[in-house]
């Protein structure tokens, strides 16, 4: 999570740096929290958290009996090619309207129709047209220019011939009279490509009218920001994705031991986070469903609601990774075949996982009943991206894809296996310690004699 987070630094917005290392610092504190407070606390009320039946027994027996989770499994065990095929195929046609996402900052043209902001919005396109609503702002420098009034005036005849363009304000000069400002009127909408096209073609005419005139410009104003904020993201969502999603594998390379399982959890993520944003495109900006969820009217994507789906839907995907795999792992490690290993952990965290997903998908579905489209976004995208890779990624293909894999699933190369670190997450040397006989166990028996004796599969 802190990976995913923190990961938002390399797209170059401030904001989003910003937000990102906040959240980063919350979820490491929340970590120390949980290794060193709560332990403490246990410590001094180490019976509290058993359930009353645990409490009043001396005995404390781990249910080994198939639940839901296990029966899962051995379904998806017994049919883990066709069950792959099948789930990674509906990923992918969910995902195919990500091909056509389009990101851009569509304004009060998709607010409701109830609200002031969309009439005004609806009043002035009626009017003066729908460009009117998206001015661009030409700040124009005549330094140098032998007639600076005569320069700026050009620029704006100049300008005003673009095709795309309807009109263009009288020059505006500063006191000193070396700087001018000009608004321009496009023909298209403020969030239709076409005026992505005009702002991109006034740009790419600079040097030619600064040659003729001896004036150069800048092209801004809110429309033109959020072009560009648009275009920054989308350029900088790959490098993102790559950034988290290949730290994230180094270090599930050094949690599981393994180079497939970590490969499998990445790559299902991103086959999740396709499909989320595929659902997203077809919901927000073609609008399927729309009427269902109460979208007014369709436009482009909010400019940082991809990487805001890819930072956080991918520190829950991790998680749940980690719920799932570890246990399994921990099941192999301590003599379980491989088959009978993923029973296991879907025995025992198949329910944590269940339970989180449908909390973090009741919290984000909360978000789309709110009127505001960039929350309502938000909120429809993590729902989708957490129950897309829950329950079809984590406990579906991760099953099938182990059971294909076998024991090859836990291979590493003899020279990874030199290199990595032994973090000893199933407690394997902690088992060796409190072996009968040895003096790590002499030294804790009267604290074990104190304790409830734990029978049944090794657990965490």
């Amino acid at each position: 999570v802190i990976i995913a987070l923190a990961g938002l630094s390399v797209i170059g917005i401030p904001t989003a740096t910003k937000m990102g290392l906040t959240a980063a610092a919350t979820v490491a504190v929340s970590v120390l929290v949980a290794v060193t407070l709560i332990p403490a606390l246990l410590g001094f009320f180490p019976r509290a958290v058993l359930p009353r039946a645990a409490r009043r027994n001396a005995r404390v027996t781990r249910a080994s009996k198939p639940n839901m989770g296990s029966r899962w499994a051995g379904f998806v065990l017994r049919y883990p090619l066709p069950v792959l095929l099948l789930a990674a195929a509906a990923l992918g046609v969910i995902a195919v309207p990500a091909m056509h996402m389009r990101l851009g900052a569509a304004g009060n043209a998709i607010l409701p129709t109830s609200s002031t902001q969309r009439r005004a919005y609806d009043d002035i396109s009626k009017a003066f047209g729908p460009g009117y609503n998206g001015q661009l702002a030409i700040v124009v420098t005549t330094t140098g220019a032998p007639d600076p009034k005569a320069a700026a005036a050009a620029v704006a005849r100049k300008i005003g011939a673009t095709p795309g363009v309807v009109a263009v304000s009288p020059p505006q000069f500063d006191a000193a009279g070396d700087v001018a400002v000009l608004n321009v009127v496009p023909a298209a909408a403020p969030d239709a490509p076409q005026t992505t096209t005009l702002v991109q073609a006034i740009r790419s005419e600079r040097p030619a009218i600064k040659a003729a005139t001896g004036a150069g410009y800048l092209v801004t104003g809110l429309t033109a920001a959020n072009i560009d904020i648009a275009a920054k993201v989308s350029n900088a969502l790959v490098p993102y994705l790559l950034t988290v999603v290949g730290l994230a594998f180094l270090l599930l390379l050094v949690v599981f031991r393994s180079v497939l399982v970590p490969l499998k959890a990445t790559a299902g993520f991103v086959l999740s986070v396709l499909a989320s944003l595929g659902a997203l495109v077809a919901v927000f900006q073609w609008g399927w469903l729309g009427k269902i969820l109460g979208v007014p009217a369709t436009g482009p994507i909010q400019s940082f609601i991809p990487i805001l789906l890819v930072g956080i839907s991918f520190g829950l995907a991790m998680d749940y990774e980690v719920f799932l795999v570890t246990r399994i792992r921990e099941a192999h490690t301590h003599g379980e075949l491989p088959r009978p290993a993923v029973i296991s952990g879907f025995r025992h965290s198949a329910r944590v996982v269940t339970a989180a997903a449908l909390i973090m998908t009741a919290v984000f579905a909360g978000f789309i009943s709110n009127i505001d489209i960039l929350v309502k976004e938000i909120g429809f995208g993590l729902a989708v991206a957490v129950l897309l890779d829950a329950f079809v990624v984590r406990l579906t293909i991760v099953p099938a894809v182990l059971a294909l894999l076998g024991k090859s699933a836990w291979w590493r190369p003899r020279w990874l296996d030199r290199v990595l670190p032994h973090l000893d997450i199933e407690g394997q040397t902690l088992d060796h310690r409190l072996a009968p006989g040895t003096a790590t166990m002499g030294a804790l028996a009267p604290l074990a004699a104190s304790e409830p004796t734990r029978q049944g599969p090794p657990g965490r």
